[in-house]
């Protein structure tokens, strides 16, 4: 027995006897958040196996109505046989450890060969290579979900309307906002929530000019937040960073020394402007002739300019091959404003950096650890890397909050995102402050109290997908459009299912679902710009945008014909 009276060999409470019910496994505000999604949002029956009531979210899980609790350590195949796994629909493996994930669906898929598997994973790619142990697994990331949401709020947008897939970011916009050929398709979104939106095809935009698009970002730049930058204001930063240099004291004296030299050679009447001009810069090289003749103003000159030289060159010399190596070898690039600040280069602040690079945005990126899994990306990017604790004045300042236009902080850690987000409020007032906070209620009750903030949780964003996961199928990414979710699912096209030997256009017919990809049987990459005449064929798979209707109906179309004994 535990504190609090709780038995972890207490009995499994009664499931439904009907089954059919969803198992989640894990206690922390994912598991949560999945939860209440389940039971609140969809009505759903849900058991879940957590170690104890009492630790991390297990007292809120355990208040939740129409969820059934069993405490168990370890997930066992004796556990999971007190679950009803061989009874249920699908079950969720949000635990922390990516490898007793993996153990556990696989003692799962034993008792039910069936069952349908959605299973978090830090570690993307090795998610990516569990999906096929599995008959039926579906394998997310919530960083990647949460992702489009931190960006979304960095630039100032309503909704977290960026997604990224198969490499490829899509984005909402307005139609008159995306560069000709980037349209994947229209969107018309109901005020009404109970309505149905609609999925336009490029070509019938003519009717809609000023409507909602879906887009595919590459890197071309977009305001508010353009990498163009007005003429005046760029001379203006280089005049600045040129001042605050270690050597513009010294540079600024030394230039004013030339133009007295070039003044007193103007005073020599024989001489034009362009006479002047170049004896100044063969002075200053040392390469002038002399002569005894010559009036006193143009020996002084020539005196002034030709010292001024023998210390000039090698300042300007310093200075070229500092900034060559600071560039090339250290790689601490200074950031040219107009820019967003990332603090926290881990699985969320990576895919942030990543969205907003495709998405045409200038990136600062900062980081304590000189080894952190962003580090590669920012470098092969080249964006400009500080290395140092996010909530540091002389850190921020490295990074160019200045004249940064947000801040976006998602480390690992609370307590270092809320004190760099008051940091930076106390340097900018006026900066938009972005930052990651795990616990919702909190990251709500920050949002509300200290202006130009927004504060997210992971977990709260992530949650509808793995909830639509579970009840769906090969979910890969969900957008918020308005009070409306679209579903972007990957879809094997099975033997004798009816969609086989129907056209792309016909399974768009009714605009509720929209092909984006296509991965013809025996090749191995995604045809992005699919001929929609084309025939699909078992094996064959599509990357479908749809609403949570269309996507039902393509997934009804889509079961495989079982021959009669």
């Amino acid at each position: 027995m535990v504190p609090g009276g709780f038995h972890y060999d207490l009995p499994m409470p009664a499931l439904p006897p009907t089954g059919n019910h969803l198992i989640v496994c894990g206690d922390g505000p994912l598991a949560y958040r999945i939860t209440l999604e389940l039971t609140s949002r969809y009505g759903e029956t849900v058991v879940v196996v957590l170690p104890s009531l009492l630790r991390n979210h297990g007292p809120q899980i355990g208040a939740l109505s129409g969820v059934t609790v069993l405490e168990r350590e370890e997930l066992t195949t004796e556990t999971f046989a007190e679950t009803g796994v061989a009874s249920a629909r699908a079950l969720a493996l949000v635990g922390q450890d990516d490898m007793d994930n993996f153990h556990a669906g696989l003692r799962a898929q034993e008792l039910n060969p069936d069952l349908r598997l959605v299973m978090a994973a830090f570690n993307r790619r090795l998610g990516e290579h569990f999906r096929g142990f599995f008959t039926d697994c579906t394998v997310l990331s919530s960083s990647q979900m949460a992702a489009p949401s931190f960006v979304a709020a960095a630039l100032g947008e309503p909704a977290p309307s960026h997604v990224r897939v198969s490499g490829r970011t899509l984005y909402l916009a307005r139609r008159a906002d995306v560069p000709a050929g980037h349209v994947v398709c229209g969107l018309e979104v109901p005020d009404d929530p109970a309505g149905t939106t609609q999925l336009i095809a490029p070509e019938a935009l003519s009717d809609v000019p000023d409507g909602l698009v879906l887009a595919v970002a590459d890197g071309t730049p977009r305001d508010p937040l353009s990498r163009k930058r007005h003429p005046v204001r760029a001379f203006l930063g280089i005049a600045r960073r040129l001042a605050w240099n270690k050597f513009g004291l010294v540079f600024a004296v030394l230039l004013m020394v030339a133009v007295a030299g070039f003044l007193l050679l103007l005073q020599v009447r024989i001489y034009s402007a362009t006479d002047a001009v170049y004896l100044t810069i063969m002075d200053i090289t040392g390469s002038a002739l002399t002569g005894y003749k010559i009036t006193g103003p143009e020996k002084l000159s020539q005196i002034l300019l030709t010292i001024d030289g023998m210390a000039l060159l090698p300042l300007v010399t310093a200075i070229i091959v500092g900034a060559r190596l600071t560039a090339s070898i250290r790689g601490d690039r200074r950031p040219r404003g107009g820019h967003v600040i990332v603090a926290g280069l881990g699985n969320v602040g990576m895919r942030v950096v990543g969205e907003l690079h495709d998405l045409g945005f200038d990136v600062t990126c900062i980081d304590r650890n000189p080894e952190a899994l962003g580090i590669p990306l920012a470098r092969r990017l080249g964006l400009p890397v500080v290395l140092g604790e996010a909530y540091r004045e002389e850190t921020l300042r490295a990074a160019g909050v200045g004249n940064a236009n947000a801040l976006v902080s998602v480390t690992s850690s609370d307590i270092v995102n809320l004190e760099t987000a008051l940091q930076a409020r106390a340097m900018r007032e006026d900066l938009r402050i972005v930052l990651r906070l795990f616990d919702d209620d909190l990251a709500q009750r920050v949002q509300k109290t200290i202006g130009n903030v927004v504060s997210r949780s992971v977990s709260y964003m992530a949650a509808p997908a793995f909830a639509a996961a579970l009840l769906e199928h090969q979910v890969l990414r969900t957008i918020a459009v308005g009070r409306h979710v679209l579903l972007i699912a990957d879809v094997r096209v099975e033997p004798g299912a009816d969609i086989a030997a129907q056209s792309v256009t016909e399974l768009e017919g009714d605009g509720l679902a929209r092909v984006l990809a296509l991965q013809v049987r025996g090749t191995h990459r995604f045809d992005w710009a699919p001929h929609r005449g084309y025939l699909l064929a078992a094996g064959d798979r599509v990357i479908v945008l749809a609403t949570r209707a269309g996507l039902s109906r393509f997934l009804a179309g889509n079961r495989p014909v079982i021959p009669s004994l």
